[in-house]
């Protein structure tokens, strides 16, 4: 299995093109990061989590030619963006694309993109099935997938556990019957969006804690503003086994 991170950032937090900040003006790739999304391969399937804003660059800059469905885990617009792009996976691979989301996450597709959803579609919109994501285990194409859902704020998101990876996103608060699924996890990761409070994510200092109770092998920290600052500075900071992700990291498990 790989797994590969096409954006680790955030929209949080985000400065204004040109204010001299030092993680803008940082000639580190790793302070870098588009929106927070994975691109999940087995041998199975190849999916990713999330559509953000950014998800055509972050296709075109990973060379996905392959691409058979995508997970949501909420429905927040740094999340759902970039969904009308994968009509570039419809023309290649020559069908609807298989969508897994929840209830309120497929309510706010249809708002956002009414135009997929009508019964006289345009030519060439974004052509897509939605299938119904549960906090169950389900099986994506032959492949075990067991969601696990957080609360960001009071907002239900979904994270999930694809054999020995977990991967959770905008995230403050993760109930114990929820953190059991977590049990045994070889590498997980968590939201790490500054060192200040914050009322719906996750603090490094938070995310530093729940990865040591945690326990995995490796913890990665992604959904990282410009307020945590930069990448090798705040690396350096960090217990052994726990990181920061970066854009364009990849992580590779056995089959």
């Amino acid at each position: 299995m790989k797994v590969t991170f096409l954006g680790t950032g955030t929209s949080q937090g985000v400065p204004v093109i040109g204010c001299g900040c030092v993680v803008c003006l940082s000639t580190d790739s790793r302070d870098n990061r588009l929106r927070s999304s994975i691109l999940v391969q087995t041998d199975k399937v190849h999916f990713v989590i999330d559509t953000g804003p950014d998800f055509r660059q972050q296709m075109l800059r990973a060379g996905v030619k392959r691409l058979d469905a995508v997970l949501y885990t909420h429905a927040h617009k740094d999340h759902i963006a970039g969904m009308d792009d994968i009509r570039a996976f419809n023309f290649l691979q020559k069908k609807p694309m298989d969508m897994y989301a929840t209830p309120e996450v497929q309510d706010a597709l249809r708002r956002e993109f009414h135009y997929v959803f009508t019964d006289f579609k345009y030519p060439g919109v974004p052509q897509i099935e939605l299938l119904l994501l549960e906090n169950e285990a389900f099986e994506l194409q032959g492949e075990p997938i067991l969601p696990i859902e957080v609360l960001h704020y009071k907002l239900p998101v979904l994270g999930f556990r694809i054999r020995d990876f977990v991967y959770i996103t905008d995230a403050n608060a993760i109930a114990e019957v929820e953190l059991e699924k977590l049990k045994g996890a070889d590498t997980i990761v968590l939201n790490a969006l500054r060192r200040e409070p914050h009322i719906s994510h996750f603090t490094l200092e938070e995310a530093v804690d729940l990865a040591k109770r945690i326990g995995a092998r490796k913890t990665y920290f992604t959904h990282i503003s410009h307020q945590l600052g930069l990448h090798a500075e705040v690396n350096a900071e960090l217990p052994a086994g726990i990181a920061l992700a970066n854009d364009g990291l990849v992580l590779e498990f056995a089959q």
